[in-house]
Parts: C-alpha cells; structure tokens; sequence
C-alpha cells in the first residue's frame, strides 16, 4: 500500500502542528533573544538548555518559568526586551530559522493525502507568518493559532479553535509537537498527540504521555497512517 494510501485509510482527518522545535529549528535565535532580554534588565543569563525547555509556552509564560521568584513587573520587562532583541535578530541577513530535515516532505505527503493541516503555536502570528512565508508553506495550512487570539498551551483554546476551523472534531484530529506542553494542550483537548524527537523535550520526557514518539519525519507519517484517531487513556503529569 502506498503512503498517500495509507494515509486516506487512517482514522485521523486532521493534523495540527506545533511550529518551533517541530517544524522549524529555532532554537538559537529564542537562546539569543533571551540572554540579551536577560543582560538589557540587568539579570544573569540563563543557560541554553533552560530557555528550550520552555520554549512552547508563551512569551510571558516562559520568562516566568525562568524566573519563578521575580515580580511580574520584572516579567513584563524582560518580555518587553525579548521582542526588541527577537525582532533585530529576525531582521539580520543571518538570520537562520531552518525546517527539520524532512519536514517538507511530510507536509507535502498529507497534503497530497487530502490531510487538512493546521498549527497551534507560542508564536505571535507576524512571527509565524513570517516563518511559513519564508519556507513557501504559507498555503500548506488550513488555520493557524497563536497565543494572539487564544490562551497559551497547555490551554486546549488553539486545538479547539484549530478543529472548529477545519470541521474536525478530537476523534480524528492528531496533534504533533515536541513539548510536553503539546501533549498536555492535547490531552485537555481530548486529541491523539505524537511527539517528536527533533525537538526541545527530550523523548523520554515525552514518551510516557504522547501515542508515539516519533524519531524522524518519515516514522511520523507512518505513525499517522496507523493511528486509528482514538487517543490513548494515558494523562499528562500536570
């Protein structure tokens, strides 16, 4: 059986998918953002396996992570310098935010399948327009969230708006991202969720709660053609 066939026999009709760390490579920029967020307000840098891990939340959500005993005007601030910093490092000639090795290939694949696509991102939506554009994939998707128009993950509000958008509903929607705040947004959506290898969570992090982990793009459209849309009973430990 062919994939393009396998894929239409799946129980899944709609895929939604988590943008950085999942689709994109941007880690280095978010690193860089932040450590200059972090010295602009006079603060220690953090370290670059504390900033990925909290990559995913929203901006304001993610400084406070990092930062749990600060007030939230302090927040607000290092927030503040994050999106000057962000912006002039997205505006540098250098500027290198790449697609994963193959990502391109299972976004073409679905939607030759007749797979409607969506994404629910921390990204603002100038950002994650912008990203799309870049790569030429800004057509590939049917909706796109952002934590402009909705609560940030782990709140189901994105799923959800996502679903209603494509006219699926949890039993045949899967959610791919490489956090443990995809899983959970997910979870409280009543959705499949796949994780990802590639990403800033590690798998064994992700293991014990997604459907499958997926170690490569290729495995991943596999694991959709198998899934029969059911999501799995396991909680996220949240």
């Amino acid at each position: 059986m062919s994939a393009q066939a396998a894929l239409q026999r799946s129980g899944i009709r709609f895929v939604v998918f988590d943008c950085d760390g999942t689709l994109v490579d941007s880690q280095h920029a978010i690193v860089e953002a932040m450590r200059i967020s972090f010295r602009e307000t006079g603060l220690v840098e953090p370290d670059a396996s504390s900033v990925r891990h909290v990559v995913g939340l929203t901006l304001e959500d993610a400084i406070a992570r990092l930062l749990p005993r600060a007030l939230p005007e302090l927040h607000r601030q290092v927030a503040a310098a994050y999106r000057g910093a962000f912006q002039t490092l997205r505006s540098r000639p250098d500027h290198r935010e790449p697609l994963f090795g193959g990502i391109r290939e299972v976004i073409d694949a679905l939607t030759d399948a007749g797979v409607p696509l969506g994404v629910a991102t921390g990204k603002s939506r100038r950002g994650l327009i912008a990203t799309l554009d870049r790569h030429g994939l800004g057509g590939k998707f049917v909706t796109l969230q952002t934590v402009d128009d909705n609560p940030g993950k782990p709140a189901p509000d994105m799923l959800r708006r996502a679903m209603a958008d494509a006219g699926a509903n949890p039993g045949q929607t899967v959610m791919v991202g490489d956090t443990i705040y995809d899983i959970e947004m997910a979870r409280n959506a009543g959705t499949a969720v796949i994780g990802v290898a590639w990403g800033y969570h590690a798998a064994d992090e992700l293991a014990p709660f997604a459907d499958a982990v997926a170690a490569t793009p290729p495995a991943l459209l596999s694991i959709i053609a198998t899934l029969s849309g059911r999501p799995s009973c396991v909680s996220a430990p949240f």
